[in-house]
């Protein structure tokens, strides 16, 4: 991999872009004209607010939405829970691993180009694609859920076009300014929470009573039938995959570093967020729907929202326009998701090609300092969404779930692995003290993850052996594997790629680190 100098047309030179830098922070510009800049040639223009709000409610899509019926079906509400506090605690630790190295080092290629430079080029190289494929398949599944999502309304309207149409809406955001791509994301977040925060008072209320047929509901309904464990280990095992495509896309917050304002004191920030994120929009929801849903209810585990667990509670509350509310709040929920996929699979094949790892015209910038061939490149694997019309969009959103889900595992894994090394290289080249944060997990936290997940991606694929062996599905759960290994060897072999030693790593280019901070603030105070 290469540092310190621009690639020819992957952006202009480090110096009239740290000048366009100094338009937006001169105390920042200052501490930093004597760092090689390679990566950090993005406009910086998220602010605080909006970043903090992507974190909290930019990747809530359908995998909560829609995908916790599956869940509450195959497992039952205990194992749901559980499944969905573990893999919830795995992205938190997995966070403070990666809020550690963003706020250090904030450029848009964030754990992929970690990955490089701090463990192997040829397992930056490896995690990259397959990133970049996962967030480009993330666009496909939200273009795909909003053809279920019409099919509430109406099934006369094609599918493909109102998919089309979206596509093209995402597509203009995306290329004009990440500013748009800012607020437009903001909004719907806040919308999203918003929604949330009603659902889980509603639910509270429907439990205690205030239902249709004015009865306490409690929690009876972990002691029917089979619950609170239902389908014994397959069952259990299959929640994994599950909560990891609903949690994905929570690491690729740091992605937005690259373009954001004052990356060392707003990604720390970011970080702190996403516990009470997962606490109270996720495990919360997800306990009230095991309170008051049974999983022996019909239809729970369909592919549309009339069986969105969410839209039952509000039923049972009374409410006749649930089906219609949820439904639109479905819609934008996807289009942020698929807004969000879109916006971080570009800034990696902007990274790709600022590493070498893919042709330089990829990196081309407009004049908004966006990578306008990336998104264009990002949002054409979305044809995907077409081949719905002729496989049943259901069943395609159930295969794209899978593969995202265990590519979401796959980088968590990498995010503990370069974390372990980032602190070997911090620690051997004597920069602990440069750290704008720090890890408090750490040791014990990136190893958690990088166990557990391991074992999670080898186990969580019961459910295709299980009652029948199904082999879409397996590939489904498993094709990834394979492809990143193959990758991963190619590379080594064809570059000749070793592992990165401590006192060999590059952590002087594109870095934020603490003195950096402390000289902005001295300026701030001058002033």
């Amino acid at each position: 991999m290469r540092f310190g100098k621009s690639h020819g047309d992957v952006a202009s030179s480090p110096l009239s872009d740290i000048e366009k830098v100094v338009n937006q922070d001169v105390g920042l510009q200052i501490a930093r004209d004597d760092r090689p800049v390679t990566a950090d040639k993005l406009a910086r223009k998220l602010s605080s607010r909006q970043v903090q709000m992507i974190a909290i409610g930019g990747t809530i899509g359908t995998g909560l939405f829609l995908g916790t019926g599956k869940s509450l079906v195959t497992s039952g509400p205990a194992s749901m829970l559980i499944g969905y506090a573990i893999v919830g605690f795995i992205v938190y630790v997995t966070m403070l691993s990666l809020g550690e190295m963003a706020a250090f080092m904030p450029i848009a290629g964030s754990f992929c180009t970690y990955a490089g430079r701090f463990v192997d080029d040829a397992f930056g190289f490896a995690l990259t694609w397959n990133y970049w494929f996962n967030d480009a398949v993330s666009m496909a599944s939200d273009l795909v859920a909003l053809q279920l999502i019409l099919q509430y309304w109406t099934t006369k309207f094609p599918g493909w076009g109102l998919s089309l149409i979206f596509w093209v809406l995402l597509v203009l955001a995306n290329v004009a300014t990440v500013r748009l791509y800012g607020e437009l994301e903001y909004w719907l977040s806040l919308l999203k929470v918003v929604t949330i925060i009603i659902f889980i008072i509603l639910g509270i209320a429907v439990n205690c009573g205030g239902n249709t047929m004015g009865e306490y509901i409690g929690g009876r309904n972990w002691f029917i039938g089979d619950a609170p464990f239902v389908g014994g280990i397959g069952g259990f095992a299959s929640v994994f995959v599950t909560a990891a495509f609903a949690y994905g896309g929570t690491e690729s917050i740091a992605i937005a570093a690259g373009e954001t304002k004052d990356p060392a004191r707003t990604m720390p920030k970011v970080v702190r967020n996403v516990f009470w994120r997962i606490l109270l929009l996720y495990l919360l929801s997800v306990l009230i729907l095991g309170l008051n849903i049974p999983y022996t209810t019909p239809g729970l585990d369909g592919k549309d929202s009339r069986a969105s667990p969410f839209t039952l509670v509000f039923q049972m509350a009374g409410s006749t326009a649930a089906g219609s509310f949820i439904n639109a709040v479905v819609m934008t929920s996807v289009l942020s998701a698929g807004n969000h996929a879109l916006f971080a699979g570009t800034r990696l094949l902007y990274s790709l090609a600022v590493d070498r790892h893919a042709p330089v015209f990829f990196g081309r910038l407009n004049r908004n300092q966006v990578p306008w061939i990336a998104v264009l490149a990002t949002s054409a694997i979305s044809i995907l969404c077409f081949g719905a019309s002729f496989i049943g969009a259901g069943q395609l959103w159930t295969w794209l779930q899978n593969i995202v889900g265990v590519s979401n595992q796959l980088s968590w894994i990498a995010i503990g692995i370069s974390s372990l090394r980032f602190r070997a290289g911090i620690k051997m080249q004597n920069k602990e003290h440069l750290l704008p944060f720090k890890n408090w997990t750490y040791p014990w936290g990136p190893w958690f993850s990088v166990i557990l997940n391991l074992f999670l991606v080898l186990v969580q694929g019961w459910s295709s052996f299980s009652p029948s062996f199904s082999a879409v599905t397996f590939v489904s759960l498993y094709v990834e594997l394979p492809i990143m290994l193959v990758m991963f060897i190619g590379w080594k072999l064809l570059k000749g790629t070793k592992v990165v030693h401590s006192r060999e790593m590059d952590l002087d280019t594109d870095t934020y680190p603490a003195d950096i901070l402390d000289t902005k603030i001295g300026k701030e105070t001058e002033i």
